[in-house]
């Protein structure tokens, strides 16, 4: 059950927080102005671009866009959720999230959830250190990682341990070994009488009969959340065996196709790199490690997943898959491909590599060296030419027949991509290929093609007219000037989102033209109205992330808005007239086109088709005059 914070603990805790105080404990930041800067923990760069405001108590990259609050880097930079960053905050500042309006059943299933999760994650932290013990206590194990050519202090930084060859190790670390935590946090693997395994998350352990330690002489790996906390274990067998690698199972702290390993060592190498790596084992990230490959990562055992890249996306913009080149590495590599096509945007890019068939990267680096590894890395194979090179994998492209099967195997792939220019470019040079015109080929396909783009949001908010420009009138630049963009309640709420205040510059009749501008955007809308009114003096930060609780996504509007930091007070509130104006405008003018569909018959027809051109009259002149007029 997702815990709801109450209204106004929101914006008391960000009136408190210092947000220059949270970013600047992980982003070295230099004070230029009002504001402060420093390098993008989000992106890769060497020109300072990352801009964080103290009086506005938020931060903008100017480099990749991303914004938002103190709660919202928490969010992104240590992949928080949103309740958890919110009592992350509140610690910092010596508060405590009350509890919210719940009835009794519902506040002692939120308080069981929360007594399990600390329970679970300190018992997998105490057997990280009982594994660590016995690592330091195994000359076996120690001649094995040296084997492999690892340090003690990398061993050390990634926390490896030894899992001691035995049935019940853990009863040495552990005072009650029968505790239900220990099989609920999958260390232990608990039976039936009939010999059947009980899951982790069953409903009761009554019925055990006998336990065993899940692993068992095997070199430990800890899988660490981006808070850093214990969630579960891979293990590697020492000698043969099968299965050489054994993770632990889905509990309730720990769901392998959300977490990936090493991510939390690996922050801030990504950052600095600008991109992630991601490889099949955790051997192949600690020995990168070893070599100064920092930045890698694994999958826990399955191909990468839409949660797993999400969780990259939100630390870089660009992600590097290092496969074998076997035929299981090539599918592996397809499955990564499918799950990314969701998640691209114009700005991230995914890049596949595939080494020679006699190496894994662990093998790699050791044997050839971290330069000669990184020259591959810069050789990898682009997505789009990946995506073309598995249509054609095995198709006759000089016949009619294989060249409609390539185009019926990517319709499902094309449709995934929402990103415009990479599926416009995509499409022509898929269409190049097969020898046909891009428009036909989005036919076939049955793509849309791309909508004509309106003048973006950061192109017109504040904008004033160069004064060598002449100023012209009339005609079609009137047409121009007047008509309405495709939809400008997006460019609208970026202005209110940034400065709340706004809201009471201008009054019920506007209000009303922003409730009932036909808009996919209504909710958000309502829910923007809802909070303002409640809350009159809300900062735009404590807005934001009031949004956010309510199932809002602040961030997404705000991705059309410009620079944030740059519009000033006075230029938001004239663009916020200027567009009121033109909203009205579009609202009288379908009033319009109704009442001459219906044939202007009645008199009080015409007499509102009159009084609605006056009305047009008056907004015409307002959009004409230099400065537009208030309300």
């Amino acid at each position: 059950m997702q815990q709801r914070i109450p209204p106004g603990f929101i914006q008391d805790l960000l009136a408190r927080a210092d947000i220059v105080e949270v970013v600047g404990q992980h982003v070295e930041l230099k004070k230029t102005g009002s504001n402060y800067k420093g390098l993008c923990p989000f992106h890769g760069e060497k020109t300072p671009s990352f801009t964080v405001s103290a009086g506005k108590q938020f931060y903008h990259c100017f480099g990749c866009g991303v914004h938002g609050t103190a709660i919202g880097f928490l969010m992104d930079y240590a992949g928080m959720g949103f309740v958890d960053a919110v009592k992350d905050l509140a610690g910092r500042y010596g508060l405590t999230v009350p509890e919210p309006d719940l009835d009794p059943q519902q506040l002692r299933q939120l308080q069981q959830q929360r007594s399990l999760h600390a329970t679970l994650v300190d018992a997998l932290q105490a057997a990280d250190n009982f594994y660590q013990h016995r690592l330091r206590h195994s000359e076996r194990a120690k001649n094995y990682l040296i084997a492999r050519g690892l340090q003690g202090q990398v061993a050390k930084r990634f926390g490896l341990g030894y899992a001691p060859d035995d049935w019940q190790p853990l009863a040495g670390a552990f005072a009650n070994y029968n505790a239900d935590a220990l099989v609920q946090s999958g260390l232990v693997v608990a039976r039936d009488a009939q010999g059947d395994t009980l899951e982790p998350q069953a409903e009761s352990f009554a019925d055990v009969q006998r336990r065993y330690d899940r692993l068992r002489d095997r070199i430990t790996f800890p899988i660490r959340n981006l808070r850093g906390e214990v969630i579960g274990f891979g293990g590697r067998i020492i000698d043969q065996g099968e299965p050489k690698y054994l993770n632990s199972p889905e509990t309730v702290v720990f769901h392998k196709g959300e977490e990936l390993y090493g991510l939390f060592e690996a922050r801030a190498a990504i950052s600095r790199a600008g991109y992630a790596l991601v490889v099949e084992g955790y051997m192949d990230v600690v020995a990168l490690a070893q070599f100064g490959v920092e930045h890698a990562v694994a999958t826990l055992g399955t191909a990468c997943t839409v949660q797993q890249l999400q969780k990259l996306f939100r630390h870089t913009g660009q992600v590097v898959f290092s496969f074998d080149g076997d035929a299981a590495g090539r599918r592996a590599a397809r499955r990564a491909m499918e799950n990314a096509l969701p998640l691209l945007s114009d700005t991230r890019v995914v890049k596949f590599l595939f080494l020679p068939s006699e190496h894994d990267p662990d093998s790699y680096v050791r044997e050839k060296g971290a330069e000669a590894f990184e020259r591959e890395i810069g050789r990898a194979q682009p997505l789009s030419e990946f995506l073309f090179a598995s249509l054609f994998d095995g198709v006759a492209m000089a016949t009619a027949e294989g060249r409609a099967q390539a185009i019926h195997d990517a319709g499902p792939l094309f449709s995934q991509i929402a990103a415009p220019a990479l599926l416009g470019q995509l499409l022509t040079d898929f269409a190049r290929q097969l020898g046909m015109p891009t428009a036909e080929l989005r036919e076939v396909l049955r793509l849309s093609a791309p909508a004509r783009k309106p003048v973006a949001a950061a192109e017109t908010f504040g904008r004033q007219p160069h004064r060598s420009e002449p100023r012209r009138s009339g005609g079609r630049h009137a047409l121009r000037t007047f008509a309405a963009p495709p939809d400008l309640l997006r460019m609208m709420l970026p202005l209110l989102l940034s400065q709340p205040a706004l809201w009471w510059e201008i009054g019920p009749a506007q209000h009303a033209l922003l409730s009932q501008e036909p808009s996919d955007l209504q909710p958000f809308v309502m829910a923007l109205e809802s909070i303002l009114e409640d809350q009159p003096g809300i900062s735009a930060a404590a807005l934001w992330e009031t949004l956010r609780d309510a199932g809002h996504a602040p961030e997404a509007v705000l991705a059309l808005s410009p620079d944030p930091l740059e519009v000033d007070d006075s230029t938001a509130k004239q663009d916020l007239f200027a567009m009121l104006l033109r909203l009205e405008r579009t609202g009288l003018l379908r009033r319009q086109d109704a009442l001459v569909a219906g044939g202007l018959v009645e008199d009080a027809d015409r007499a509102e088709y009159r009084g609605l051109a006056l009305r047009l009259r008056e907004i015409d002149q307002a959009l004409r005059a230099p400065q537009t007029a208030q309300w």
